[in-house]
């Protein structure tokens, strides 16, 4: 297992993470509610264990050939 630097910078609700190679991501918090801009993701922190994620990706449609 590699050793991986990582550094997050927070500006009020804005954060940007660095890694050893430079800039790495930029986002949003505000309360629960997390948003990264870099990765396309969201979160929200639900009470107890757990919370709700989205990748941000959709899924695409696969279009029929047949027809």
């Amino acid at each position: 297992m590699r050793f991986r630097a990582r550094k997050t910078f927070r500006l009020g609700p804005l954060f940007f993470t660095f890694t050893q190679r430079g800039f790495s991501s930029w986002g949003i918090r505000i309360g629960r509610f997390t948003r990264n801009f870099t990765r396309g993701s969201t979160s929200i922190d639900t009470p107890g264990p757990g919370g709700l994620h989205s990748t941000g990706r959709r899924k695409r449609k696969r279009r029929d050939t047949a027809g």
